[in-house]
Formats: structure tokens, sequence, C-alpha cells
């Protein structure tokens, strides 16, 4: 079955109507050509001969009549008038004999041949004043010929005349029915377009009401709202693209709802199901657990106010380090509190933490006053209640990579994290340490 794009749709319907209109087009252009070479062929060539015929009979009647006054007055100085009429005779001869036809007006131009020579032999009688004997041959031969032709000329002006009421007729049945043909095949891509466009209007209103239906649920907090948009199309390609939007929406309200306050990194919760879908996808990655040392004494020295200054300062770092050095797909956490997390690849862990000890280290004794920078630590309670040294904040990093567990899971990942947590606050300043013993349960 055919599926088309709503695009392909209204190019189809387009394209009817583009397809109709051109043969309307070129059928009217055909006919107006037709009708175009008839009307100049009637103009150039009946109309014309049918004129030339009418010249020439007035011609040769006038030639008639001023050789019968020569003849009455025997005025051999009106021979001059005479020749002029003799040329307008030839003068209308010559354009009209090639658009004679080749069979049916023969014995006109037999006829026309004969009338030249009888007239040729009338001239040289009057030239040499031979009056009675030109006036003879005049009425045996010259004007029974001049009759024949006359009447030939009539006869022919009579076909002419006809064969153009034919054109003419011929012309304006052409002309309507080029007219009806193009008019009908123009309705008929017309026709043939306006379903299509009734069909996409009215589609694209529905898509864009559901749309707007969707958009406002959305917008109240429906993330779930079902659209009836089905199909191949671009309407149902944007419903879909809609739903897989309005998932990722929910995703971010969620992240939005679990991430930390004050860094605004992800909690736990985005942490944990990040946790098992890698866990579930079978890829190995790397668990980088950060976590502060000393945090607590310094917060009670200095305050809570310098305490969040700390703990934003180093969500920024982690942010900061993990785009310098890690995958545009890494995680980077916030747990709570100064516990931090990134989940990267095992062949970018090390440096990972390498980055983030030193960047911490060199932040650090911005966050004391010049006295406890320069004695290294300061004194006070412990949770105990009893006075001891606190040394400057640092930074402990335990890295556990999930192919050197059988079973990798949240769980044993966090305690392997722990244990290793334990060790490291026992060394002293900021540490790293990456577990790579090998697979175990």
């Amino acid at each position: 079955m055919l599926r088309l794009t709503v695009s392909q749709k209204i190019a189809a319907g387009y394209l009817l109507v583009v397809v109709f209109c051109f043969a309307a087009v070129v059928y009217a252009l055909a006919a107006l050509n037709s009708v175009t070479r008839r009307a100049e062929r009637l103009v150039a060539v009946e109309f014309k001969t049918f004129t030339l015929a009418g010249d020439l009979s007035r011609s040769i009647l006038a030639h008639e009549r001023l050789e019968k006054q020569l003849m009455v007055l025997r005025d051999a100085t009106m021979l001059a008038l005479l020749e002029n009429r003799r040329q307008d005779i030839e003068n209308f001869w010559k354009p009209l004999k090639p658009h004679l036809p080749q069979t049916g007006f023969q014995e006109m131009e037999d006829g026309f041949a004969a009338f030249e020579q009888f007239r040729a032999e009338s001239w040289s009688l009057l030239g040499e004043e031979q009056w009675q004997a030109a006036e003879a041959h005049s009425t045996a031969l010259l004007s029974p010929q001049r009759n024949r032709l006359l009447e030939d000329l009539a006869g022919y002006r009579q076909a002419r005349e006809r064969s153009m009421d034919d054109t003419m007729r011929h012309l304006v049945t052409q002309s309507r029915q080029g007219y009806r043909l193009t008019l009908a095949l123009a309705f008929v891509g017309i026709g043939l377009a306006v379903p299509v466009a009734a069909g996409l209007i009215l589609k694209i209103h529905r898509a864009m009401d559901q749309l707007r239906q969707a958009t406002r649920a959305i917008a109240a907090g429906d993330y779930g709202y079902p659209l009836a948009l089905e199909g191949h199309d671009e309407f149902g390609h944007l419903a879909r693209h809609f739903a897989d939007m309005a998932l990722k929406l929910r995703d971010l309200e969620q992240h939005h709802l679990d991430a930390n306050p004050l860094t605004r990194l992800p909690g736990n919760l985005v942490i944990r199901n990040e946790l098992e879908r890698r866990i579930a996808s079978g890829s190995p990655f790397a668990h980088i657990y950060i976590d502060l040392d000393y945090f607590k004494a310094y917060n009670d020295r200095y305050g809570y106010a310098a305490g969040s200054e700390v703990i934003l300062r180093v969500g920024d770092l982690v942010r900061r380090i993990g785009a310098d050095y890690g995958n545009p797909e890494d995680l980077i956490g916030h747990i709570g509190g100064d516990d931090y997390i990134l989940l990267s690849t095992p062949e970018r862990a090390e440096q990972l933490a390498r980055e983030l000890i030193k960047g911490f280290d060199a932040m650090v004794p911005e966050f004391y006053t010049e006295e406890d920078r320069r004695r290294g630590y300061f004194s006070g309670e412990d949770r105990y209640g009893d006075q001891r040294r606190f040394p400057l904040l640092s930074m402990s990093i335990a890295v556990v990579c999930t192919r050197n567990l059988a079973n990798p899971t949240p769980e044993t990942i966090g305690k392997e994290c722990a244990k290793m947590k334990e060790h490291l606050k026992t060394l002293p300043g900021s540490n790293f340490l990456i577990d790579r013993r090998e697979l175990r349960k």
C-alpha cells in the first residue's frame, strides 16, 4: 500500500492541477496555432486571391470600355490609355496565377492566354489605325473570349467565397471546441485536486487541534496524554516525537525534583536509575565516588554559608572535569553533602581522578583564612568532644569498575566504594584508589 507524507500529498494535489492545466495550455496553444495558420491563409491567400480576381475583372471591363471608345472616336492618342489598362490586367494576373488550383481552373489559364493573344492582335490593328478590321476582330474573337474569361473569374470568385465561408465556420467551430476542452481539462485538474486539498486541510486541522490539547495537558503536568495521530506522514512522526518529548519532560521534571538544590546536579534517584540501566546494558563502566575529608570540621569552624560555598565549588569542579576529560554520555551526580558520583568508562577513570584531585587541591587554600592556611591546620573539637588538629580539606576518590565484578549491582558497588573510602581516609592529603583486583563475586 502506497503511503504518502503530507508534503507528498500536497505535491500530488498540485501536480494534478499542473498536469491538467499544462495539458489544457498545450491543447489551447495547439488549437490557437491551427486557428492562426488558417486565419493567416484566409487573409494571405483566399481573401487576397478573391480580391485580385475582382480587380482583374474590373480591369478587363475597363479595358473593354476604353477599346470601344477608341474604335468609335478613332483617336490614336487613346492608345496610351489602352496600354495602361493592359498593364493593369497583367499586374493583377501575375500574383493571382500562382494561387490558382492545379485542377479545375486550367481552362481559365488557357482562356486568359487566348484573351491575351486576341488582345495583342487587336492592339496591332488599332496601332495601324485599321479601325474596321479591329472592330471586326473584336466582335468575332476578342469580345467572346473576354466574356468567357469574365465568367471564369466570376466562377473562381464564387468558389473562393464558398471556401472562405467554410474556413470561417471551421475556425469558429475549432475555437469553440478548443475553449470547451481547455476549460474541461482545467476543471478536471481542479476537481481532482479539491478533494486532496480538503482532506489535507481537515487532517491538518485535526492534528493541530490534538497537538494544542496535548500541549495544554503537558503544560498542566499530564505527560501521558494520548495522541491519536497515527500513520507514516509528518503528523504521525510529529505525534511520536511529541510523545518522546513528553517522556523526556517527565524525566527532566523528575531529575529536577531529584536534583541537589545547591549544585543542581542529579540526585540519588537519577543516579540509581542510571546505575541500573548501565548494569542492564552489560557495558563496563567506572563508578567514581568522590568524598571530601574533614568537611564537618570545616563546616563547624567556618559556618554553614562557607560550607555551602565549598559544596557548590566542588560541584562545579566535578562538572567541569567531567565535561573536559570524560565522555558526553557520562553522568555527574551529587549524592548529598560532600559526596559526588561520576559514571564514566574505565579507560577514562584514572585521568578523571587525577584531574579532580589536582583541581581540588588548587582551590582548597581559597577556603581558609590566612592564619589557618599558613599553619596548614586548625584546632577544634571532634565528634566526641575532644580537642584535635584538623588538616585542610582533602579529597578521597574510590573507583570501582564493573568489569572486575561478576554480578555488579548498585549495592555491591556501593559496598566496595565504602571499603575503599575507609582506607583512603587513613591516608594524608588527597588520594584516589582504583580497584584493580581480578574478577570476583
